[in-house]
């Protein structure tokens, strides 16, 4: 809740959203819910964002940074790792943030769908991120293919099952781990030589 003598602020504004969509649900969640959380008016948050669409954008944005590419990232600098079993580990990481939040952040896991879906301009920084750091991971790797950003969006594209969020139905199958390693040994021998 927002005093009186505070200034809001954006990052306040996407909190309180956050809060609004777990209690609403990402359809029913509305300006004025999130103005009543912080105790303003609605054309207050509006001051700081043209839309609900914008708040929405800007909130899924926040959560992808935090949830997904900031373990990715960590995982990408992890100096333990190296070869194939690093970019094994960052898909895997990968599949499993998103498998984690469809299941314990549902209503946050829904808004991310929701926008990412009515957003391409959102899902192509969030794609280009990771491609990038999967070509970087494959270029310390024994490759057949001389161009790594290619190489990266194949495993990135061919693992989509497990992690494109209109996919997340099917992350509660009991043999759904078993089936990632299955496509995994085949891109592995497909586009990297595993270490030896």
């Amino acid at each position: 809740m927002v005093k009186n003598s505070e200034v809001l602020t954006k990052e306040q504004i996407l909190s309180a959203t956050e809060e609004a969509v777990r209690r609403f649900g990402v359809a029913k969640t509305s300006i004025t819910d999130v103005a009543k959380a912080l105790n303003v008016s609605h054309g207050t948050i509006y001051r700081h964002f043209k839309s609900k669409k914008e708040i929405f954008e800007t909130a899924t944005e926040k959560w992808l940074n935090e949830k997904i590419h900031k373990p990715l990232t960590d995982l990408f600098h992890d100096p333990s790792l190296g070869g194939a079993g690093h970019v094994k580990a960052y898909m895997k990481k990968l599949f499993e943030l998103k498998m984690h939040y469809a299941a314990e952040d549902e209503e946050l896991f829904a808004m991310y769908a929701k926008v990412t879906n009515e957003s391409s301009e959102l899902v192509d920084k969030s794609i280009e991120q990771i491609v990038m750091q999967i070509s970087k991971l494959i270029a310390g790797c024994d490759v057949k293919s001389s161009d790594h950003t290619e190489a990266a969006k194949g495993i990135f594209y061919a693992t989509e099952r497990f992690h494109h969020p209109g996919h997340a139905s099917e992350w509660k199958r009991d043999t759904i781990k078993q089936e990632f390693e299955i496509v995994w040994r085949l891109l592995e021998n497909g586009f990297l030589k595993p270490n030896s």
